[in-house]
Formats: C-alpha cells, sequence, structure tokens
C-alpha cells in the first residue's frame, strides 16, 4: 500500500489509483427464477382459425367505421346547433329556415 500514492499534477488535481476488486462468492443458494415458465402460453397442437379471425376482424372494422360515422355527424350537428345560437343570441331573425311543403294547405 504505501507503493500507491496519490499523483499530483501541475494544477492541484489529484489522481488516486483504485485496486482491483475481488469476485465475492455467493454463499446462498440460487433463488427461482423471477419468469415462470413461458410454456405455459405456447400454442398448443389445435390448428388456427384463419377464417373466424377474418370474420371477427370485418365485425371490428365495420364497428369502429359505425363509430366513426356517428361521430362525425355529431360533430356536424354539434356545428349547427352552434351556429343557430351564435345566430339567435346576436338578436337576428329568421336564423333557421322552417321548411313548409304544399300539401299542407
Amino acid at each position: 500500500m504505501a507503493d500507491r500514492k496519490p499523483s499530483h499534477s501541475d494544477d492541484g488535481s489529484q489522481i488516486i489509483g483504485f485496486r482491483s476488486r475481488q469476485p465475492i462468492v455467493n454463499a446462498r443458494p440460487p433463488s427461482p427464477p423471477a419468469v415462470d415458465d413461458l410454456a405455459k402460453y405456447a400454442r398448443g397442437e389445435n390448428p388456427d382459425d384463419y377464417r373466424h379471425r377474418m370474420v371477427v376482424n370485418i365485425i371490428a372494422f365495420v364497428f369502429v367505421i359505425g363509430l366513426i360515422a356517428v361521430g362525425l355527424w355529431l360533430a356536424d350537428t354539434m356545428a349547427a346547433m352552434r351556429k343557430n345560437q351564435d345566430c339567435v343570441l346576436s338578436g337576428r331573425r329568421g336564423c333557421t329556415p322552417v321548411e313548409v311543403t304544399k300539401d299542407r294547405w
């Protein structure tokens, strides 16, 4: 240990040499793995039902398209209502057109 003295550089900083660590021997027995065996998630011997999967995908696609259409209709209705409310609140008359059919008279 006497031969390991810190060396000084010209600017006043010190460089300290560290000795390497010895490997630590683990006295404890190895612990069980943190993750269970993944074999229980493996596919079985049954073949994949491709047709059923495609039918379910098509149904999901149609459902999502329906949700998008309903969302667009709702946004358009809300925009029209806001336009009508702005017109009425500004004090104008005849903001919403009234459709009258001839067979009613």
